[in-house]
C-alpha cells in the first residue's frame, strides 16, 4: 500500500485518497464551445506516463485538495503542495 503526504492530515495510507487527475492538463480552449472530440480527448484520455508525475489528488476525510509529485514506479513521493487559496483578510 502507498502513503500519500496531505498538507494538513500527514502521511495517510492511499486509501484516504482520490485521483482527480493530471496536474498540467488544460481544458480545450473554447470552454463550451470547442469541439465534441477535443472535449473526449480532456476527459477520456490519458498519458499514463511511467515515471515522475504531476497529479491532483484529494484527501477525502478533510477535503483537501493537492498537488503531488510522485514516481509511478517506485512509488517516491517527492512533493505535496496545498491548492486551497486562503481568503484575503
Amino acid at each position: 500500500m502507498q502513503r500519500f503526504p496531505c498538507p494538513f492530515c500527514g502521511t495517510r495510507d492511499e486509501t484516504e485518497f482520490r485521483f482527480l487527475g493530471e496536474a498540467d492538463r488544460l481544458r480545450p480552449a473554447g470552454g463550451a464551445d470547442a469541439s465534441i472530440a477535443d472535449w473526449t480527448r480532456y476527459l477520456y484520455f490519458q498519458r499514463n506516463r511511467k515515471g515522475r508525475v504531476a497529479e491532483i489528488w484529494g484527501h477525502i476525510p478533510c477535503g483537501e485538495t493537492f498537488r503531488m509529485e510522485r514516481d509511478n514506479v517506485t512509488h517516491v513521493v517527492y512533493a505535496g503542495v496545498s491548492l486551497r487559496k486562503e481568503s484575503a483578510p
